[in-house]
Order: structure tokens, then C-alpha cells, then sequence
């Protein structure tokens, strides 16, 4: 599935660890931004990322659901790429 996540982390240590981790996960489409194609196995393993090194109290994370269709709409303006589309899987 496509996502879009967000964050918005309060300490440098934990946004900093937090973006090395979704690097290996996506595309960082924006300062705070990463575009990702997730099994749900990894969406649930951000959320246990998440959950054991944020402070629910001070960070935000979210994670919007993109369908292919609306992926294939987005329009990038400026400088930047996008997550490809793939017509192909390997399995």
C-alpha cells in the first residue's frame, strides 16, 4: 500500500533516529515528509518504532493511506520526485 508520513518530533535525537529509520523505508519527498510503498507488516512496525522511541506527549506522527489511483494524480511542483508506480511485482 502507498503511504504518506508525517512528523512533526520535538528532539533532535529522536527526529533525527526516527528519519534514519524511514529512510530505509521510503522516499523523502519533504523536510518532514516520506513517501512510502508499506506491506502492513511495515506500517506496523513504524507504529512499534513510534511507540517505543516517541513521546506521545511532544511528537506527531501520521500516516495517511494514498490509494494508486490518487498516487497517479499527484502533482510534484518544483523541485522533487515522487514515489514511481509500479506496474510490476517481484515476488
Amino acid at each position: 500500500m502507498n503511504v504518506i508520513i508525517t512528523y512533526d518530533i520535538v528532539g533532535n535525537r529522536r527526529r533525527t533516529r526516527f528519519h534514519k529509520f524511514l529512510k530505509e523505508l521510503g522516499l523523502h519527498s519533504q523536510l518532514s515528509v516520506f513517501e512510502c510503498r508499506l506491506d502492513p507488516r511495515e506500517v506496523e512496525l513504524v507504529r512499534g518504532f513510534c511507540n517505543q522511541h516517541l513521546d506521545p506527549d511532544e511528537d506527531s506522527v501520521r500516516i495517511y493511506h494514498v490509494c494508486a489511483s490518487c498516487l497517479a494524480k499527484a502533482m510534484v511542483l518544483g523541485q522533487g520526485v515522487s514515489l514511481p508506480q509500479l506496474d510490476w511485482v517481484v515476488v
